[in-house]
């Protein structure tokens, strides 16, 4: 009996009905769990145990206690949901029930119990949907129930297990591949995810759930123009569905086609006023620069949702906003509401820490930053060894061998064409502005962050050998055919300028990769004195990816990394590379607007000094920064928080720049 732990006990004890026993060993053994998944475990059989003995209070406090340790414990909002149903508080039971559901959609349970709450509470609509989910779970194969389950739940590598076993009795079965390419979004592997639902929608081009999921995949690769395209594929079969309406709009955003997208939100509203069309509809409106109807349209979405952490976030994020008291107040209110969406409070967060620091109240202003730090950080878990291990792997294998064995091998390797320039580096590096005086000149388009290059990343990882060692094996031919489809794909981004920009950060970490496959590409590294950069980077909420920055240690070991990285790339790579220091551009434009035309060999053009007067699209965070000219305001903006950011500067003591 010794090596039984309480927690098979207490189920052993639940299994034959005794809660009593149950109960007996969770109070003896409460106080000695150490494992936090075991202590969660507990406190949810706990509370189901208590339930059953109609021991109310003490199930609340167990659940409540959970929810404590892990707000998103969906089974625990379902018991809550339970408890207050047998009390007969109705509307705390539908809004537990709603709760449950919106962290687990598969938990077919709390949806059942949704439908009478409902039906009591006269709520028609809500009832029909709850009835709808009912309808699709139990549609689905048991199988991809349970998978959708265990995903939700986040037990993902049992979900792809579960799923995988399902599709090979039921090969190309609408659900099982859409399951799979949630899971394989979930885990990055966005190749594979495109794979599934462009072949599933091929399959099944009327499952509008597989085509909405495409979509989303699509936008989220930077893939506008297939995003529009297959909305429009989908508006052959529901011309009138607002999500896909939305989806089209969305795209044509990324395509610059603003006016059009502007519209299309409109009409969006004038049928249906959500929230968050409102949030899209100044996000269109900022990327046109007209930054007055952006701000009403934010204010609109916080009005309509007063907890709508993003519509707060937007209005900071514009940079030149500045929140009234009473908006200061209703967030800081609004941190502290433990039933707020934790996204919406990561939001709030970083949009309280932006209004207390326009106020110069920065002790306050960086404790809200590093709440959301802490609460974002705690969604991602991300890992800093993931990039000094990924720069390790590029100075051992795209070492000083592979480029001389390319330069002796008689051979022109890579696509020739000059077209591109990268700019790299970390966010909030000045890379904006660097981008907004090339796309000024005549003879260059600005586009995107486009994520072309980590898109061929992607598939050379899939591959039996590990990138960035598959390097060497490769045949040099393929090095051509990787420049041309990486020109082609890009296209669609582009102007008639012979040039273009390609402004996506993490690309630095593949420098080698575009010398082999664009060998004739300028590369500009946007680099930024590392405390001004990191702290910048610490205090913004990025919309995508940088899973780096929500930690002072984290971003400061990923900064050392980058700059790491770049010192091999000036060794082996001499000259493709042109470093541009943001405070020398602060300093002097004039002379570094000369250098990097020089560089890129283009003529030199007064709109590069006069950057702040081209009209164009800019999706960015410093979007409304660099429509004004040069200000030196944001060089030392850190100073002024400088006795909270010793962990940062013990990390980048040692560097110089």
């Amino acid at each position: 009996m010794s090596n039984i732990t309480p927690i098979q006990q207490i189920k052993t004890a639940m299994t034959h009905g005794d809660f009593s026993a149950a109960i007996s060993v969770f109070k003896n053994a409460e106080d000695s769990v150490k494992s936090e998944s075991d202590k969660q475990e507990m406190l949810y059989l706990a509370a189901v145990s208590f339930r059953q003995l109609k021991q109310f209070e003490e199930a609340e406090r167990c659940a409540n206690t959970l929810l404590k340790l892990n707000e998103q414990h969906s089974r625990a909002y379902q018991e809550l949901g339970y408890l207050y149903s047998a009390v007969q508080k109705i509307r705390d039971a539908a809004k537990a029930f709603y709760e449950a559901t919106r962290r687990n959609p598969a938990l077919l349970s709390a949806w059942r119990a949704l439908i009478p709450l409902y039906k009591q509470l006269d709520n028609h609509q809500a009832w029909v949907i709850a009835q709808q989910q009912v309808d699709y779970l139990q549609s689905l194969p048991k199988q991809i129930l349970g998978a959708r389950d265990l995903f939700y739940e986040g037990q993902i590598q049992l979900a792809d297990q579960v799923c995988r076993q399902f599709l090979q009795a039921n090969k190309h079965h609408v659900e099982g591949m859409l399951l799979l390419s949630e899971i394989a979004v979930q885990l990055k592997v966005y190749s594979e995810a495109e794979f599934l639902l462009e072949s599933s929608f091929k399959l099944h081009p009327t499952h509008i759930s597989t085509g909405m999921e495409y979509l989303k995949l699509l936008a989220k690769m930077g893939k506008f123009q297939a995003t529009k395209d297959i909305a429009n594929q989908l508006l052959t079969v529901q011309s009138d569905n607002p999500n896909i309406l939305t989806a089209k709009a969305t795209a044509m955003v990324g395509l610059g086609e603003l006016d059009d997208a502007v519209e299309l939100y409109v009409k969006l509203i004038d049928d249906d006023s959500r929230p968050n069309l409102w949030l899209l509809l100044g996000h269109a409106y900022k990327a046109q620069g007209n930054i007055v109807d952006a701000v009403k349209a934010y204010q609109k979405a916080y009005k309509m949702q007063p907890d709508f952490g993003d519509a707060y976030w937007s209005l900071a994020n514009t940079k030149t906003y500045r929140f009234d008291e009473t908006e200061i107040q209703k967030m800081s209110a609004l941190t502290e509401d433990s039933s707020v969406a934790v996204n919406d409070r990561v939001h709030l967060m970083f949009a309280l820490g932006k209004a207390l620091e326009d106020r110069q109240d920065y002790e306050s202003s960086f404790f809200s930053y590093s709440q959301g730090n802490q609460l974002k950080q705690a969604q991602l878990q991300y890992d800093p060894v993931f990039i000094e291990r990924q720069v390790e792997s590029q100075i051992q294998h795209v070492n000083q061998s592979l480029f001389d064995k390319v330069k002796n091998s008689g051979v022109n390797v890579g696509e020739s064409a000059q077209d591109p320039i990268f700019i790299v580096g970390l966010p909030r590096s000045g890379s904006t502005l660097l981008e907004q005086i090339l796309a000024s000149h005549s003879q260059v388009d600005g586009t995107m962050e486009l994520h072309n290059i980590l898109g061929l990343v992607a598939r050379l990882r899939n591959q039996k050998t590990t990138y960035p060692s598959l390097l060497n094996e490769l045949d040099l031919k393929y090095f051509q055919r990787f420049g041309q489809q990486y020109l082609k794909e890009t296209q669609v981004y582009r102007g008639s300028a012979p040039l273009f920009i390609d402004k996506m950060p993490n690309n630095f970490v593949h420098i080698g990769l575009i010398k082999l496959i664009l060998p004739n590409a300028k590369v500009i590294d946007a680099r930024r004195q590392p405390m001004a950069c990191c702290f910048s980077g610490f205090k913004q909420l990025f919309g995508e990816g940088q899973e780096f920055s929500y930690s002072l240690e984290n971003i400061g070991r990923y900064y050392k990394a980058y700059t790491k990285l770049m010192t091999h790339w000036d060794q082996v790579l001499p000259n493709f590379v042109l470093r541009v220091q943001h405070e020398d551009v602060i300093n002097d434009l004039d002379g570094q607007v000369k250098r990097i035309l020089d560089f890129c060999g283009l003529p030199f053009e007064q709109q590069c000094i006069d950057f702040h007067q081209t009209q164009r699209v800019i999706k960015t965070p410093s979007s409304e920064q660099v429509r004004q000219p040069i200000y030196r305001s944001g060089m030392q903006q850190w100073k002024n928080f400088e006795s909270s950011l010793t962990p940062l500067k013990r990390i980048v003591a040692d560097l110089n720049e």
